[in-house]
């Protein structure tokens, strides 16, 4: 087993430490970060983030909405702090579906029921699929650069195969670590997202990829994802679903989030917003702007019922 962040050591500066705490949910041991807002009647958000991330892409965000509402962020399985489930990178919880039963989970054992989802790439799919199977009962779900349609053509067929075949080689997480940490390489990973970080954001992702645990926790999510379940029935979605996307995206072509949209043309899913020369990390590029837009998308859901 690759050798995982150390919360004393790692953690010790991490975005939000002060929120954080650590949950036992079966033979899984979670990072959680939970804010709670002094009014008892503040909506709840839960934050879903990407493949390769942690709660730390939030941190920006967070700081931006404390004064709006409740919010709980977690560390997906395998990835920043969370522990790696047991079978490792093969894990069933790394698909989609067990993502989405785990994050449910989660919840349940926090008695939470969060009033809105936001996801980030993957995230969003989780979010999308937990609704589909009726795991969660969000007012809405929110969706950045969210991964949302299958890989076409030649990528699609090698793309999931590939990952398989790199997390049963002996010693790739340790080896992909190694060498992404490199400050060039790193550069070139964060540029091929369409993104311009700033030093910190830049140094918490070295940190992560750095950490050849974390590395094995990405690598499991790619070899185990499938979005050919999620895009057939995603035409059954009832929960209403915001699309946002940085134009400048090079990861998810910002072109699917209209794909996404047409497919669910009789939902009347609100206009994608997409955040010009942004890319896919647009929350941590831009997260005061996220900000405004998320007040404004999620202000008439509030005046509709009392809260979201």
């Amino acid at each position: 087993m690759s050798a995982r962040l150390e919360w004393d050591s790692d953690g010790a500066n991490w975005p939000h430490r002060q929120a954080s705490r650590f949950v036992q949910r079966e033979d899984l041991r979670w990072h959680v970060q939970q804010f709670i807002h002094p009014s008892a009647d503040a909506p709840t958000l839960l934050f879903l983030h990407g493949t390769g991330a942690s709660t730390h892409s939030w941190s920006g965000l967070i700081s931006e909405l404390l004064p709006h509402f409740s919010m709980v962020a977690l560390d997906l399985p395998g990835h920043g702090f969370t522990q790696m489930p047991a079978g490792g990178p093969a894990s069933g919880m790394f698909s989609i579906p067990g993502m989405a039963r785990g994050v449910a989970g989660l919840l349940h054992s926090l008695a939470l029921a969060p009033d809105c989802v936001l996801g980030h790439s993957a995230g969003a799919a989780v979010a999308v699929r937990m609704c589909l199977d009726g795991l969660l009962a969000p007012r809405a779900v929110l969706s950045i650069n969210g991964a949302l349609v299958p890989l076409d053509g030649l990528a699609g067929r090698i793309f999931s195969p590939l990952a398989k075949l790199l997390t049963v080689a002996p010693l790739v997480p340790e080896l992909f670590a190694w060498r992404a940490a490199h400050p060039v390489v790193l550069d070139r990973l964060i540029s091929g997202t369409g993104s311009q970080l700033d030093a910190q954001g830049v140094a918490l992702y070295r940190q992560l990829i750095a950490n050849p645990g974390h590395a094995a926790g990405a690598l499991g999510m790619m070899a185990n994802w499938d979005l050919h379940a999620l895009w057939r029935d995603m035409r059954n979605l009832k929960t209403p679903l915001h699309l946002v996307v940085g134009s400048n995206d090079l990861i998810v072509p910002p072109h699917t989030a209209q794909r996404v949209a047409a497919l669910l043309v009789r939902q009347q899913v609100a206009p994608v917003l997409a955040l010009k020369g942004l890319g896919h990390l647009a929350h941590e590029e831009r997260p005061a702007q996220l900000a405004a837009f998320i007040l404004d998308r999620l202000q008439p859901l509030r005046d509709s019922a009392g809260r979201i």
